[in-house]
């Protein structure tokens, strides 16, 4: 029901939520999230609500994606409870190009045809995001990917996603410590220059490390 919602909210966004995630001082919120993140385009989620293009949810029980729920609100979201957000772009069925527009969308502070839509759709000022992964369990749901064509992947997103203005951007690659998958966390750090993954996200442990 979102701002027409009875429950107090603000922009939609019901208030005892965000108490509740104010309550235990999260330090960043991460989205999309899940499976859901590679199946996920940003574009759909921007713009007038009633325009926005419906999709199913086909890793989450099938359910209709209305993609009320995009871009603006997510930030505004991170905004109300001064949290940092992490953005997971779509590696498995998006492509560079898509994720580069996001980044240019959200932080360029410039004279761009992103930033320009940014500013048609209610939002003069760039977002600071600093936390970009590329692509959820690239292993399994997000493309059943070798760690070689992975990593392959992987410098051709973090090539084109810019820094812009002085938002500095931390691009976080997928790993794994499962018992199954070492070998592939391996080929990553081996393969990857620190100039294109100064962060790695560990899988099973929820946090990031820094190499």
């Amino acid at each position: 029901m979102g701002e027409n919602s009875p429950i107090p909210n603000t922009h939609g966004i019901r208030n005892d939520v965000v108490k509740a995630l104010k309550d235990i001082q999260i330090p960043n919120l991460r989205w999309p999230g899940g499976c859901f993140a590679d199946e996920y385009h940003w574009m759909d989620g921007i713009g007038p609500r009633d325009k926005r293009p419906k999709m199913v949810n086909t890793h989450w029980g099938g359910v209709v994606e209305d993609n009320s729920f995009g871009t603006h609100e997510f930030l505004d979201l991170c905004e109300q409870l001064g949290c940092e957000p992490y953005i997971c772009g779509n590696g498995g069925s998006g492509t560079v190009e898509e994720m580069s527009k996001w980044v240019e969308y959200i932080t360029s502070d410039g004279e761009s045809p992103m930033a320009n839509l940014r500013k048609q759709n209610g939002r003069e000022k760039p977002w600071k995001v600093k936390f970009w992964g590329v692509s959820n369990e690239n292993w399994g749901c997000g493309g059943n990917m070798t760690a070689e064509f992975y990593t392959d992947q992987y410098r051709r997103y973090a090539t084109y996603c810019r820094n812009y203005g002085d938002n500095r951007l931390y691009k976080i690659a997928e790993g794994s410590l499962s018992v199954t998958l070492p070998a592939k966390s391996v080929v990553m750090l081996e393969d990857v220059t620190l100039s294109l993954i100064p962060y790695y996200a560990w899988n099973h442990r929820g946090s990031l490390l820094n190499y």
